[in-house]
């Protein structure tokens, strides 16, 4: 077998890709802030924006509901409005803003606005026509909102949010690269036999494994667009495009160089992607795949499946701690829950095409029972620092990988010890 070479061989190659991701980061910063000035301009603007979130809060005494609010140039936000409005979620509304004292740091990442709804367009978008058909589908509405995330990335209810909190399966509902990666997965070994029979007959000279690729992330692609482009979900599509390139030129895939390339190339064409958690959750999950698949690349296939949900696992863990500060004693179970999710995910797609998509509505009421207590675990953050200054040495040393996962062990046994 000819052995894929390195992406980079030189400190040179290095240095052009750091000067050209620069001048990439510098035209898109440039674009972003003759928007923020066009937004900036006057006392108040009017947007068309889409409704995210919506939910009550009370604060001295006063109820009233949260909105955040994004409009078609990507900018996010959140607002207030009265107790009594109605359910707007995922609606289209105009609203007048007065973006007060904003600064292009916040325009970037997000900010709280005065606001006053102006109108709430009926017109019921695609995601919309989706979540009702999901709806349908489901007597229970949290089974119904579970769905609405995996399928639409429509954002969990609060209680739903905390209860996957303490089963530490928050990641499962949040679309990103591992559903993309079921999903590549699944529409690549469905496309591909049919596309090779025609191929072979009618056009044998063009590549079918570089065909199916481009029919596949085109379908990705699409979807992606459709759920208005989640961070995790644009990190995952250009990780896909990114090892894809590689992979037919005889270049490593599994390999730091990779990840530091499609991270890089990200957050220079979007740096609003700086600010978002789920990017950076999302780019940590896959650090520690590639760190296990570097040390561990000589065990068998069989080894690799056992042991690499126990890892990610692990060394997700601190991280998990140090955000959320969820945990309980059926937090490990996420390695199962994990696992099962690469079968129960397509399944669940097949039954609600063919009718039956409450077919796991009891099996999920039992989960999220399960999930409804939970201790708070802090993590330090001068420990969680230190754990992140240890993952990136790890790379180059294999003593300090070592380190790093009995580093991982011992505060998953202080998690234990918190709530034992």
């Amino acid at each position: 077998m000819i052995e894929r070479v390195s992406l980079f061989n030189k400190k040179q190659d290095i240095f052009i890709s750091l000067v050209l991701s620069f001048f990439i980061l510098l035209i898109s910063l440039l674009l972003e802030y003759k928007n923020y000035y066009e937004f900036n301009r006057f006392d108040s603007i009017t947007q068309a924006v889409t409704v995210l979130k919506q939910y009550t809060k009370s604060k001295n005494n006063r109820t009233y509901q949260v909105l955040k609010l994004r409009s078609d140039d990507g900018v996010t936000f959140y607002t207030t409005a009265k107790k009594s409005l109605q359910d707007i979620k995922n609606k289209k509304i105009k609203v007048l803003i007065w973006p007060k004292e904003l600064t292009f740091l916040k325009y970037l990442s997000s900010f709280y606005a005065n606001s006053k709804i102006l109108t709430i367009y009926e017109h019921r978008s695609l995601k919309q026509e989706l979540n009702e058909y999901i709806s349908n589908a489901h007597e229970d509405k949290s089974i119904a909102n579970i769905y609405h995330a995996l399928y639409s990335a429509t954002p969990l209810e609060r209680e739903a949010q905390s209860i996957f909190s303490n089963l530490g399966i928050s990641h499962l509902l949040a679309i990103s690269g591992f559903h993309l990666g079921v999903l590549s997965a699944l529409l690549y070994f469905l496309i591909h036999p049919i596309y090779s029979f025609f191929q072979d007959r009618f056009f044998p000279y063009t590549n079918s494994k570089r065909d199916t690729f481009f029919i596949v992330a085109t379908i990705l692609l699409t979807y992606t667009l459709f759920l208005d482009t989640p961070p995790s979900l644009i990190r995952a599509f250009g990780m896909l495009l990114v090892g894809f390139f590689l992979y037919d030129r005889g270049i490593k895939i599994i390999s730091m160089q990779t990840l530091f390339i499609t991270i890089m190339l990200l957050l220079a064409f979007f740096p609003r992607l700086f600010f978002s958690l789920g990017f950076w959750l999302s780019s940590a999950g896959v650090f520690y795949i590639f760190l296990f698949f570097i040390y561990f690349k000589a065990l068998s296939k069989v080894w690799q499946f056992l042991l690499l949900p126990i890892w990610v696992y692990l060394l997700m863990l601190p991280y998990s701690l140090a955000i959320f500060e969820n945990f309980s004693p059926y937090h490990p179970l996420s390695i199962i829950w994990t696992t099962l999710f690469t079968l129960f995910y397509p399944l669940s797609i097949l039954a609600h095409i063919v009718g039956y998509g409450a077919i796991f509505d009891d099996s999920l009421l039992w989960l999220l029972d399960l999930g409804r207590d939970g201790n708070r675990v802090e993590l330090n953050t001068y420990l969680f620092v230190l754990y992140l200054l240890l993952s990136f040495t790890a790379i180059f040393y294999k003593k300090i990988m070592w380190i790093l996962l009995l580093f991982a062990c011992t505060i998953f046994i202080y998690a234990v010890y918190h709530i034992a």
